[in-house]
């Protein structure tokens, strides 16, 4: 049995936690810590007997010691490596959510200090715990695709989510977060790091925000939504949509969403950040980036990450064969996933079987597949091993950010 606090009960902490207490013969919640009771009271519900302590601040929480095995924190981004470092000092493990933190130097700090605490830390990348990307790390164990040689993966993070979240939302200023490619593509070159067997050694990166500014409003466009803006019929990202068709979209921002009368959410499009128009924010960070880097085992890898697409895919090419899949393979009806073996040139279907919890609140089968491997991570005979895991994708992240924004190429410390 491994026993569970949660820290920050916001949508992912309530996801993770769900998840753990689904499972009631392996895990069990026993504290809940937030800022806001009604969160905090969610997760403590899930203890067996309902009777989970509450703490409604960081302070109460770690002045009670250590209360489980685990603690999963779910804080903003930039409260990660402070609250990480307290948890290292209880000796705690610890299922962080992505990003670990801010700089890379934090993240390298946490990693030295986890080591010398005999603590492990792992990170919420996700999507290596979905059948799809589990199906590609097995095609490339397997050897079908002989010795690999280069990668190319992309996201789109679809116009609304990128409104949403990078525009309206959280993680709309780089300094209040982290960069771009750090808090929406971590997941992308964590896995281009676990697909390449290797760490990056020198990467370079283009990207800009272009096109979700205010010389970009169409003329009349209020600050927001609600100020009778002209638009309003022809806009795709009138915030009134929140009314209906992306009203999914505020469980992840407003407490009592799933109950909400449409009086409530209209004066949450009034009110709140997420009404405003979304060329009169104050979101800095991209909307587009390109990187390519060279690993150190000589793999050689380009991503794209882009606003104006929706889903992931990817490409690897090896001295035996070629796989494509992903969202862009699906869309234009061939094989999700498929390998081409070079030596008979013909292509045959990887089959990857989905879970019945799909798409982005379960990210692929991803958040439940993470909880159910817990034990197996964390456990007495688990698999990880003191430090940060994961660390290698943040450090590629982290370089492209450096080369973006100095206009060099960025060199890592190890191997260069």
């Amino acid at each position: 049995m491994l026993t569970i606090a949660t820290l920050g009960c916001g949508a992912r902490g309530r996801t993770y936690s769900r998840f753990a207490a689904s499972l009631p013969d392996r895990y069990k919640i026993v504290a809940a810590c937030d800022l806001v009771e009604c969160r905090a009271q969610e997760v403590a519900a899930l203890h067996p007997e309902r009777s989970a302590p509450i703490f409604l601040d960081e302070e109460e929480f770690f002045a009670a010691g250590k209360l489980a095995d685990l603690v999963i924190i779910a804080t903003q981004d930039r409260d990660h490596h402070a609250h990480a470092l307290r948890a290292i000092a209880l000796g705690y493990d610890i299922l962080l959510e992505k990003p670990a933190a801010q700089t890379l130097e934090e993240c390298e700090d946490l990693d030295q200090k986890a080591r010398a605490a005999g603590v492990k830390i792992g990170l919420c990348f996700v999507l290596r715990y979905t059948p799809f990307y589990r199906s590609v790390k097995a095609v490339i164990d397997s050897g079908k695709l002989g010795r690999i040689i280069s990668i190319h993966a992309s996201e789109g993070v679809e116009p609304y989510h990128q409104a949403h979240s990078f525009v309206r939302g959280h993680w709309a200023k780089s300094e209040h977060s982290t960069p771009m490619i750090l808090a929406k593509c971590s997941h992308d070159a964590d896995l281009l790091c676990w697909f390449a067997g290797s760490e990056i050694r020198q990467v370079s990166s283009f990207g800009r925000l272009d096109f979700f500014r205010k010389e970009n409003a169409p003329a009349g466009a209020p600050q927001r939504c609600s100020d009778g803006c002209p638009h309003a019929k022809d806009c795709m990202y009138d915030a009134h949509r929140y009314l209906t068709d992306k009203r999914s979209w505020l469980r992840m921002v407003l407490d009592g969403a799933e109950t909400a009368s449409d009086e409530k959410v209209t004066h949450f499009i009034q009110t709140s950040p997420w009404g405003r128009c979304v060329y009169h924010c104050d979101n800095n960070v991209v909307d587009h980036q390109v990187i390519a880097g060279e690993m150190l085992n000589g793999v050689t890898i380009n991503f794209t990450m882009t606003a104006f697409d929706s889903g992931r895919s990817i490409e690897i090419y090896g001295t035996k064969g070629a796989l494509k899949g992903g969202q862009a393979w699906k869309d234009s009806h061939a094989f999700e996933l498929s390998v081409r073996d070079h030596a008979t040139g013909l292509t045959a279907e990887v089959p990857v079987e989905h879970p019945v919890e799909a798409g982005y609140a379960g990210h692929g089968g991803g958040d439940f597949g993470i909880v159910d491997s817990l034990d197996k991570l964390f456990g007495p005979h688990g698999t990880l091993s003191p430090g940060l895991d994961g660390l290698a994708g943040h450090r590629l992240a982290l370089l492209a950010e450096r080369s973006r924004l100095t206009k060099q190429r960025a060199l890592a410390a190890i191997g260069s």
